[in-house]
Protein backbone atom coordinates (compact mmCIF):
# COMPACT_ATOMS: atom_id res chain seq x y z
CA UNK A 1 0.00 0.00 0.00
CA UNK A 2 1.50 2.96 -0.72
CA UNK A 3 1.68 6.27 1.19
CA UNK A 4 -1.65 8.07 -0.34
CA UNK A 5 -3.72 5.01 -0.12
CA UNK A 6 -2.14 4.63 3.65
CA UNK A 7 -3.55 8.59 4.45
CA UNK A 8 -6.88 8.15 2.81
CA UNK A 9 -7.22 4.63 4.63
CA UNK A 10 -6.45 6.10 7.82
CA UNK A 11 -8.92 8.98 7.28
CA UNK A 12 -11.71 6.75 6.42
CA UNK A 13 -11.18 4.72 9.41
CA UNK A 14 -11.42 7.67 11.68
CA UNK A 15 -14.78 8.82 10.22
CA UNK A 16 -15.94 5.65 11.33
CA UNK A 17 -14.91 5.70 14.57
CA UNK A 18 -16.32 9.30 15.09
CA UNK A 19 -19.50 8.24 13.27
CA UNK A 20 -19.66 5.44 15.25
CA UNK A 21 -18.60 6.49 19.35
CA UNK A 22 -22.11 5.67 20.35
CA UNK A 23 -21.40 1.90 20.40
CA UNK A 24 -18.89 2.07 23.15
CA UNK A 25 -21.90 4.23 24.81
CA UNK A 26 -24.64 2.75 27.26
CA UNK A 27 -27.97 4.30 26.41
CA UNK A 28 -29.90 5.23 29.12
CA UNK A 29 -26.69 4.66 31.83
CA UNK A 30 -27.49 8.23 33.09
CA UNK A 31 -30.87 7.80 33.36
CA UNK A 32 -31.20 7.59 36.70
CA UNK A 33 -28.90 9.92 38.30
CA UNK A 34 -25.79 12.20 37.38
CA UNK A 35 -22.49 12.21 38.60
CA UNK A 36 -20.92 15.20 38.23
CA UNK A 37 -17.35 15.27 36.56
CA UNK A 38 -15.08 15.87 39.20
CA UNK A 39 -12.40 18.63 38.72
CA UNK A 40 -8.92 17.69 38.44
CA UNK A 41 -5.25 19.25 38.36
CA UNK A 42 -4.44 20.63 34.94
CA UNK A 43 -0.65 19.41 35.97
CA UNK A 44 2.45 21.39 34.72
CA UNK A 45 2.69 19.59 31.70
CA UNK A 46 -0.45 21.15 29.63
CA UNK A 47 1.42 21.60 26.20
CA UNK A 48 3.67 25.06 25.84
CA UNK A 49 3.41 24.84 22.52
CA UNK A 50 0.95 23.43 20.67
CA UNK A 51 2.10 21.04 17.78
CA UNK A 52 1.03 21.50 14.29
CA UNK A 53 -0.95 18.24 14.17
CA UNK A 54 -4.00 18.70 16.76
CA UNK A 55 -6.43 16.28 15.55
CA UNK A 56 -7.84 13.42 17.16
CA UNK A 57 -5.75 11.02 16.23
CA UNK A 58 -2.42 11.19 18.46
CA UNK A 59 -0.59 7.58 17.06
CA UNK A 60 0.15 9.41 13.83
CA UNK A 61 1.84 13.14 13.24
CA UNK A 62 1.09 14.69 10.23
CA UNK A 63 0.29 11.64 7.84
CA UNK A 64 3.83 10.02 8.39
CA UNK A 65 3.85 6.29 8.28
CA UNK A 66 5.80 5.55 11.48
CA UNK A 67 3.03 4.99 14.46
CA UNK A 68 3.73 5.59 18.19
CA UNK A 69 4.87 3.53 20.59
CA UNK A 70 2.10 2.13 22.97
CA UNK A 71 -1.13 -0.46 23.25
CA UNK A 72 -3.46 1.34 20.46
CA UNK A 73 -6.79 2.78 22.45
CA UNK A 74 -9.79 4.13 21.32
CA UNK A 75 -11.17 6.56 23.52
CA UNK A 76 -15.02 7.48 23.56
CA UNK A 77 -17.10 9.45 25.60
CA UNK A 78 -19.72 12.07 25.28
CA UNK A 79 -20.22 15.26 27.16
CA UNK A 80 -23.62 15.97 29.45
CA UNK A 81 -25.17 19.17 30.87
CA UNK A 82 -26.70 18.56 34.25
CA UNK A 83 -29.80 17.39 32.89
CA UNK A 84 -28.39 14.43 30.77
CA UNK A 85 -28.96 16.51 28.02
CA UNK A 86 -25.31 16.06 25.19
CA UNK A 87 -23.85 19.29 24.70
CA UNK A 88 -23.00 19.83 21.16
CA UNK A 89 -19.99 22.15 19.95
CA UNK A 90 -17.81 21.09 22.91
CA UNK A 91 -14.20 21.37 22.39
CA UNK A 92 -12.66 17.70 23.90
CA UNK A 93 -8.52 18.37 24.35
CA UNK A 94 -6.65 15.66 25.95
CA UNK A 95 -3.14 15.23 26.56
CA UNK A 96 -0.91 12.50 28.07
CA UNK A 97 2.89 11.29 28.08
CA UNK A 98 4.17 8.95 25.82
CA UNK A 99 4.52 5.44 26.10
CA UNK A 100 8.44 6.47 27.69
CA UNK A 101 7.01 8.72 30.41
CA UNK A 102 7.95 12.00 28.64
CA UNK A 103 4.91 15.29 28.06
CA UNK A 104 4.98 17.01 25.06
CA UNK A 105 6.39 19.66 27.17
CA UNK A 106 9.66 21.59 26.81
CA UNK A 107 9.75 21.46 30.56
CA UNK A 108 10.20 17.67 30.55
CA UNK A 109 10.82 16.69 26.61
CA UNK A 110 14.05 18.70 26.59
CA UNK A 111 15.50 16.49 29.71
CA UNK A 112 14.43 14.05 28.31
CA UNK A 113 15.04 13.69 24.11
CA UNK A 114 16.71 10.69 24.26
CA UNK A 115 13.71 8.71 25.26
CA UNK A 116 11.00 11.10 23.99
CA UNK A 117 8.86 9.40 20.99
CA UNK A 118 9.05 11.34 18.50
CA UNK A 119 6.23 9.41 16.67
CA UNK A 120 3.58 10.46 19.65
CA UNK A 121 1.62 13.43 18.72
CA UNK A 122 0.75 13.73 22.67
CA UNK A 123 -2.14 16.11 22.43
CA UNK A 124 -5.48 16.14 20.63
CA UNK A 125 -9.02 17.84 19.98
CA UNK A 126 -12.51 16.88 19.02
CA UNK A 127 -15.33 18.99 18.53
CA UNK A 128 -18.28 17.32 19.61
CA UNK A 129 -21.59 16.86 17.49
CA UNK A 130 -25.83 16.95 18.28
CA UNK A 131 -24.73 13.37 20.40
CA UNK A 132 -22.25 15.03 22.62
CA UNK A 133 -19.94 12.51 21.67
CA UNK A 134 -16.22 12.61 21.60
CA UNK A 135 -13.61 10.02 19.68
CA UNK A 136 -9.49 9.66 19.81
CA UNK A 137 -7.27 7.03 18.87
CA UNK A 138 -4.20 7.07 21.57
CA UNK A 139 -2.22 4.88 23.55
CA UNK A 140 -3.21 3.25 27.33
CA UNK A 141 -1.98 5.45 29.44
CA UNK A 142 1.31 4.36 31.41
CA UNK A 143 2.49 5.48 35.15
CA UNK A 144 5.65 7.67 35.51
CA UNK A 145 7.61 8.19 38.82
CA UNK A 146 4.78 9.86 41.40
CA UNK A 147 1.72 9.35 39.05
CA UNK A 148 -0.84 6.25 38.60
CA UNK A 149 -1.05 6.48 34.31
CA UNK A 150 -3.80 8.52 33.57
CA UNK A 151 -4.78 11.01 30.78
CA UNK A 152 -5.42 14.61 30.95
CA UNK A 153 -8.90 16.02 29.65
CA UNK A 154 -10.04 19.72 29.30
CA UNK A 155 -13.54 20.95 27.94
CA UNK A 156 -14.41 23.76 26.26
CA UNK A 157 -17.62 25.82 25.17
CA UNK A 158 -17.94 28.66 23.00
CA UNK A 159 -14.44 29.02 24.14
CA UNK A 160 -14.59 28.94 27.73
CA UNK A 161 -12.82 25.96 30.13
CA UNK A 162 -15.64 24.79 31.75
CA UNK A 163 -13.93 21.41 32.90
CA UNK A 164 -10.56 20.23 33.52
CA UNK A 165 -10.19 16.65 34.50
CA UNK A 166 -8.14 13.40 34.68
CA UNK A 167 -9.30 9.82 33.69
CA UNK A 168 -7.49 6.78 35.00
CA UNK A 169 -7.44 3.13 34.57
CA UNK A 170 -9.73 0.95 36.39
CA UNK A 171 -8.01 -1.46 38.49
CA UNK A 172 -4.57 -0.06 38.60
CA UNK A 173 -2.55 -0.74 41.52
CA UNK A 174 -0.50 2.18 41.32
CA UNK A 175 -4.59 4.55 41.76
CA UNK A 176 -4.34 3.70 45.24
CA UNK A 177 -0.86 5.64 46.07
CA UNK A 178 -1.67 8.55 43.94
CA UNK A 179 -2.83 11.83 45.57
CA UNK A 180 -4.42 13.67 42.89
CA UNK A 181 -6.69 10.42 42.46
CA UNK A 182 -7.21 9.73 46.12
CA UNK A 183 -7.79 13.68 46.12
CA UNK A 184 -11.54 12.61 44.85
CA UNK A 185 -13.57 11.53 48.12
CA UNK A 186 -16.58 10.82 46.89
CA UNK A 187 -16.75 7.06 45.75
CA UNK A 188 -19.52 8.07 42.92
CA UNK A 189 -17.17 10.77 41.74
CA UNK A 190 -13.74 8.53 42.01
CA UNK A 191 -15.13 5.50 39.84
CA UNK A 192 -16.54 7.90 37.49
CA UNK A 193 -13.17 8.95 36.53
CA UNK A 194 -12.09 5.13 36.97
CA UNK A 195 -12.29 3.13 33.56
CA UNK A 196 -12.06 0.28 32.14
CA UNK A 197 -9.38 0.09 28.67
CA UNK A 198 -10.96 -3.59 27.42
CA UNK A 199 -9.27 -5.60 24.78
CA UNK A 200 -11.77 -4.90 21.48
CA UNK A 201 -12.86 -8.55 20.43
CA UNK A 202 -11.30 -9.72 17.31
CA UNK A 203 -8.58 -7.10 17.20
CA UNK A 204 -5.43 -8.81 15.45
CA UNK A 205 -3.72 -5.63 16.94
CA UNK A 206 -4.59 -6.02 20.19
CA UNK A 207 -6.14 -2.68 20.51
CA UNK A 208 -8.43 -1.56 23.48
CA UNK A 209 -11.66 0.28 24.18
CA UNK A 210 -12.24 2.59 27.00
CA UNK A 211 -15.12 4.69 27.26
CA UNK A 212 -15.04 7.94 29.10
CA UNK A 213 -18.76 10.09 29.46
CA UNK A 214 -17.87 13.68 31.44
CA UNK A 215 -20.88 15.16 32.85
CA UNK A 216 -20.66 19.25 33.30
CA UNK A 217 -21.75 20.55 36.69
CA UNK A 218 -24.64 23.28 34.67
CA UNK A 219 -26.46 23.29 31.81
CA UNK A 220 -24.66 25.54 28.71
CA UNK A 221 -27.34 28.76 27.71
CA UNK A 222 -27.74 28.23 24.23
Amino acid sequence: MDIVSQMLSRRRMLSRFAAGAAFFTTAGAFAEELTRTPKQTEGPFYPDKLPLDTDNDLLIINDTITPSVGEVTHLTGRVLDAKGDPIRNALVEIWQCDANGVYLHTRDSTPKKEKQDKHFQGFGRFMTGSTGDYYFRTIKPVPYPGRTPHIHVKVKVKGKEVLTTQCYIKGHPGNERDGIWKSVRDKKAQDSITIDFAPIKDSKAGELAAKFDMVLGFTPEA
